[in-house]
């Protein structure tokens, strides 16, 4: 009889709550395309907002939980390339793509490419990048822009072939915007386990009823406001640097001027 570790034998398990957050997010993602081929873009939408609510549970559950592994950072990684990769995709192509014909699948896959490269990037800057800061928009959020941009659009009954060239211009700098150096806040500087007022609990509950009174134009509008905010902070940042404003200069130039 041969004798097993009891340790090795343990480590070779895959946790299992956080893991069923991820294939949640997977499912959702698949859902969505399998919804946009069938003509309802609404809930295909609406999927993505799904998928990208699993996928912020997974990685806070793992580590509230102790219970993070290789394998459900790669697992993590994959679904991530369907639910905000290949989906949003082939949700802008079946909705207002299609009409232009190469152009059309080439946004979609301008985008599609993005997410891939984005996620390989940020594999790759594990430990290494600002945690407070994302290198390029974050998948999920450009996932939520198409996502938000198309359940707007359905509610208010427009088109896609009426809008087909906003919708791959949308599409190409969703993805443009994943592979480019603007900085983003990450926001995982937030204590999610430390206490808080009262006041702040009852500020969460007025956001979820301002977000229910029309979700997909509240929704759609906080991501692009997100989207605009990267450009904006690192030109920000950038013109603060070269043109640098201290105390001490200040006080040397009054000192000349005396």
């Amino acid at each position: 009889m041969q004798n097993f570790d009891k340790e090795s034998v343990k480590s070779k398990g895959i946790y299992l709550l956080p893991n069923l957050f991820t294939t949640a997010g997977l499912f959702s993602g698949f859902y969505a395309v399998i919804a946009s081929m069938n003509g309802q873009f609404e809930s295909a939408a609406i999927a993505v907002f799904v998928a990208m609510l699993c996928d912020g549970l997974d990685g806070r559950v793992a580590r509230m939980t102790n219970t993070q592994s290789e394998f459900g950072a790669e697992y993590d990684s994959m679904a991530d390339m369907v639910s905000f990769g290949v989906a949003p995709a082939l949700i802008a192509y079946n909705w207002g793509l299609a009409d232009l014909g190469k152009i059309g699948w080439l946004a979609a896959f301008i985008y599609c490419a993005g997410a891939a490269l984005r996620l390989a990037r940020f594999n790759t800057q594990v430990g290494v990048e600002d945690k407070r800061y994302f290198q390029g928009l974050a998948s999920p959020a450009a996932a939520a822009l198409i996502a938000g941009s198309i359940w707007f659009g359905v509610q208010s009954g427009v088109e896609g072939a009426d809008v087909s060239w906003l919708v791959a211009l949308v599409t190409i700098l969703s993805g443009l915007l994943m592979v480019s150096n603007f900085r983003y806040h990450s926001f995982k500087d937030f204590d999610w386990r430390g206490k808080v007022n009262f006041i702040v609990i009852l500020i969460v509950v007025g956001i979820f009823v301002f977000v229910s009174i029309e979700p997909a134009l509240i929704l759609c509008a906080i991501f692009y406001i997100y989207a605009l905010s990267g450009p904006i902070i690192t030109i920000y940042r950038i013109r603060k640097l070269k043109h640098p404003v201290t105390e001490n200069d200040s006080s040397v130039k009054k000192e000349r001027e005396e």
